[in-house]
């Protein structure tokens, strides 16, 4: 058993050094273009770190937000050829607002340091060992186990970062095994443990279900078998079982001909199915459900019914990255929806509960994988041509309702992922604060907004004006200094 693991792993190695090698002369041949959107307007890279500590500030900051807003996304140090630059592949940055006392304290900004980054940057290369065919980790960034972790997905392991952004080491967490991971997690927030799945480039045939514990061990891990590669950017847990995406977006080999840096592809042709993985339990206990062709980068939720039946939404994409190697350009449908895994008949029952084209869905975190009322989201209209992208708006859903408010913020502004924050002692599920980051059209300095969560048509009740232009990126999170405090003091 020892000597058949060696062998596969050197066999892997074997596999990622031909892979690299042989996308290097891919690459080369294709000819040289400027012409990427995803590299222009409000995506272009900050070519520099920053850090400042006078921050105008309109409005008043709740006293009680001491923490930081972070939030990474891709910011290339360097493109070879604009061509085949794909959005999801640039070098990771990290972007910071520090509140504390009801005052601004400083921005800043860095780079993920990345094996690559460490390299470009001349700087001596962090603690621990890459993994993966990929090197950029630029997607989520979380507070997990006492610390904060910089993640992506096809396999990669996490790296640490401290709250100053500075870098530590690759890990998966407190674990030595080669294992992959993901960029979208999520916490039990009655047990604080992790449920994650995650996909390895390298490994066609397998997904893998991993749950770590609150001190960042690994409690169980399930390889589950897989047809064609699929992406699975996200899932999604209940109280007792977690939602494997095995979905329509799948590794390409004629896209990673043609040179792509990203090649997964959309495939008709493969079975959409979301399996149902028990807690504990192994591949044999996954119960599958076969859906129409579609794709779901996001989930929202998903919990229980009485019935056996479970509830999942998530904002479903018709189709997804079809054609481009730069990033998702298509025109599409996307929809919020509501599906209903029914555990006598095994049917699935979708209803649309929202028209609205949106994206980057967000809750209160401590309803993850129970019956919840309230999501959060921002209209995606503007992506569709990254050439022209307009200004969209926040969007508030009460499912319970069906009501969806909203709040645009003028139209020469991009609003960011937003996330809920709770107030301390709330009494309702919505009662906290939404927080995001905006990027201007015209290219001037980026802002942080503050909105009550119950009234956004309000609109911001502070503003923070940043030094500098933050290009669009992934995703945001609040790190409550009161939960870091003990690791990093």
């Amino acid at each position: 058993m020892q000597w058949s693991k060696q062998l596969g792993n050197i066999l892997k190695n074997t596999l990622s050094k031909t892979i690299k090698h042989g996308a290097g002369i891919l690459h080369s041949r294709i000819p040289y273009s400027h012409d990427n959107p995803y590299l222009d307007g409000i995506f272009a890279p900050q070519r520099q770190e920053h850090f400042a500590t006078q921050l105008t500030v309109e409005g008043q900051i709740p006293a009680e937000l001491e923490g930081a807003l972070m939030r990474i996304g891709p910011n290339p140090i360097t493109v070879k050829n604009p061509r085949n630059y794909h959005w999801f592949t640039g070098d990771g940055m990290i972007h910071t607002l520090k509140l504390k006392a009801g005052e601004a304290h400083c921005y800043k900004s860095a780079y993920v340091g990345s094996a690559s980054v460490q390299k470009k940057l001349h700087r001596p290369q962090i603690l621990g060992k890459t993994r993966g065919v990929a090197d950029a980790v630029n997607t989520n960034i979380i507070h997990f186990a006492g610390k904060i972790w910089a993640l992506v997905e096809a396999g990669a392991y996490p790296i640490e970062v401290n709250r100053e952004l500075e870098s530590k080491r690759h890990q998966l967490f407190e674990n030595d095994q080669d294992l992959p991971f993901t960029a979208h997690p999520h916490i039990d927030p009655e047990t604080g443990d992790i449920h994650a799945v995650c996909y390895d480039a390298l490994n066609h045939h397998q997904v893998f279900y991993l749950h770590i514990d609150a001190q960042g061990k690994l409690q169980h891990h399930v390889e589950i078998p897989v047809k064609h590669g699929p992406m699975v950017h996200d899932c999604a847990i209940t109280q007792s079982q977690v939602l494997i995406l095995d979905l329509n977006v799948n590794f390409s080999m004629r896209s990673a001909l043609k040179g792509s840096l990203l090649p997964y592809q959309w495939n008709p042709k493969h079975q959409a199915r979301i399996g149902m993985l028990p807690f504990g339990g192994s591949a044999a206990d996954i119960r599958w459900y076969e859906i129409d062709p579609c794709f779901i980068f996001h989930t929202v939720n998903a919990y229980d019914l009485n019935t056996g039946d479970v509830v999942m939404d998530a904002v479903v994409h018709s189709q997804a990255l079809v054609s481009s190697i730069q990033g998702p350009i298509e025109d599409q449908e996307i929809r919020l929806e509501r599906l209903i895994f029914e555990q006598q008949t095994g049917k699935v029952t979708r209803t649309v509960l929202s028209n609205i084209k949106q994206e980057f869905p967000r809750i209160n975190e401590a309803y993850t994988g129970r019956p919840y009322r309230y999501a959060y989201s921002v209209s995606f209209a503007g992506f569709d041509d990254p050439y022209h992208v307009s200004s969209n708006t926040l969007l508030y859903h009460d499912l319970e309702t069906g009501s969806t408010a909203s709040y645009s913020f003028g139209a020469n502004w991009v609003t960011g992922e937003a996330v809920f924050v709770a107030r301390e002692g709330a009494q309702t599920e919505n009662d906290g604060w939404l927080m995001s980051y905006l990027h201007a059209l015209d290219g001037s300095p980026s802002k942080v907004v503050i909105l009550d969560a119950q009234y956004i048509q309000k609109g911001p009740i502070a503003t923070i004006h940043l030094p500098v232009r933050v290009p669009v990126g992934f995703h945001c999170n609040w790190m409550d200094d009161r939960k870091l405090r003990t690791y990093y003091s």
